[in-house]
């Protein structure tokens, strides 16, 4: 099973097919396996190799190319990604072609020398708009960085309308039949690719489809997955509509959202949580939501979290840690964009009260903005207490609505509330 598939007169698949893979990079499951997308363009002067695959498939890639082409006839290879499992073939490639030319994008040119651990490699850096002929036929690079990586592009075949697009607009599906309109039902496949691999990346994808939707396109040639030749611009509308505001026609343009999630053990981050939403909602423009994390799963949250425009989360401290149900949640952060968005924790602890410092670290560490030191309130909480919290809530709808200039917390004021920490643990 080593020979290519044609796309064109032109233009040929010159991949790899693995159909025993079960897990990539960690994070996904591929229960069909997956494919490894190179493609061969012939021109009237040379041709043109579009991306590698991974070492471990090179036999089939090299077995492929060479029915479409000699070596001596590759003039140009083009990488539109540098991740290992479109790059593993091709310091052998070079060898057997040393005559060709190797175009990467302008960001992925530090990434190739760590990649090749070489320092005398022979390449040209290309960004939107560059072109590269190959007499008849001609390449165009579009530079779409972070789809997923930063040095990603796409290069577009003007002659044949054909968007050899990277990443971008696969999935991990592996069938021999390789065309969307003859392979098996892969919309699963497609969408959850998308939420684990471009999701975390969707002011990316929205630059990325102004940039290629404009362009005729016959075709759509990712570098995983089915080759998408039937009605390929509905899988750009798709991205276009996955990486739109979800709650764009339920929120007002002149509304920012809080959401506040809790779990709480006894009751008491409970009236927390909700004397928080009552401070908040006292300020003009701001629209509360208020989440019972025991009452879901963390997954259930993602989609809320990437349209809010702040997070608060309140946890008990329990054996000296916020609890799981909360880590869960912070976790699946990682999916999505947070940076930038305002952030805050609280809740109360019977001890040490640890949970509420650690949650902001972590907070901090997804570069949210976290401009207000978190409320800790040991065991029930009194009147006044509960009048803190309401201010709490108060103070971060107004750095929400900008009628606060965010505050920067000083060093020495974090320093103090560690040393406080650090007494109370001490006490015990």
């Amino acid at each position: 099973m080593t020979q290519p598939v044609w796309l064109s007169e032109r233009v040929q698949w010159i991949g790899a097919f693995d159909p025993g893979m079960r897990s990539f990079d960690i994070i996904l499951k591929t229960p069909n396996g997956t494919t490894y997308n190179a493609y061969a363009v012939r021109g009237s002067e040379g041709v043109a190799v579009i991306d590698t695959v991974k070492a471990e498939c090179a036999d089939q890639f090299f077995a492929r190319l060479e029915t479409v082409a000699r070596y001596d006839e590759i003039s140009v290879i083009v990488l539109n990604h540098l991740e290992p499992d479109h790059t593993g073939a091709l310091p052998e490639l070079m060898r057997r072609a040393p005559q060709a030319k190797l175009y990467i994008s302008q960001s992925a040119q530090l990434m190739l020398k760590a990649l090749l651990n070489r320092q005398d490699i022979d390449y040209t850096s290309v960004g939107t708009g560059d072109k590269v002929s190959l007499g008849d036929r001609t390449l165009r690079f579009l530079h779409t960085p972070y789809l997923h990586w930063p040095d990603t592009q796409c290069t577009y075949l003007e002659e044949e309308c054909i968007l050899f697009s990277g990443d971008v607009f696969g999935c991990h599906f592996c069938d021999e039949r390789l065309f969307n309109d003859k392979v098996g039902d892969f919309r699963f496949a497609f969408e959850y690719y998308y939420s684990h691999i471009m999701r975390p990346f969707r002011e990316h994808v929205i630059n990325a489809l102004e940039l290629v939707q404009p362009l005729p396109i016959n075709i759509i040639a990712p570098t995983h997955g089915p080759i998408l030749r039937d009605q390929p611009t509905r899988y750009m509308q798709r991205y276009r509509e996955l990486s739109g505001q979800r709650l764009q026609n339920e929120v007002n343009a002149d509304e920012k959202t809080l959401i506040i999630f809790y779990i709480s053990a006894y009751g008491s981050t409970t009236k927390m949580a909700h004397m928080i939403r009552e401070g908040a909602e006292q300020v003009p423009g701001v629209r509360v939501s208020l989440y019972d994390m025991e009452g879901g799963d963390a997954d259930l949250f993602v989609d809320l979290v990437e349209d809010a425009d702040g997070i608060m989360i309140g946890s008990p401290t329990i054996n000296g840690d916020a609890v799981k149900p909360v880590w869960d949640l912070v976790s699946s952060f990682a999916k999505i964009n947070v940076r930038g968005k305002l952030a805050g924790a609280f809740g109360s602890y019977g001890w040490t009260g640890e949970a509420v410092r650690m949650l902001e670290d972590r907070l901090r560490g997804l570069k949210m903005r976290v401009p207000l030191e978190g409320v800790r309130i040991k065991l029930i909480p009194s009147t006044d207490e509960l009048e803190q919290c309401r201010r709490y809530g108060q103070e971060a709808g107004e750095h929400l609505t900008g009628v606060n200039a965010p505050r920067i917390l000083e060093m020495a004021d974090l320093l103090a509330a560690r040393q406080q920490t650090t007494t109370e643990l001490n006490a015990t």
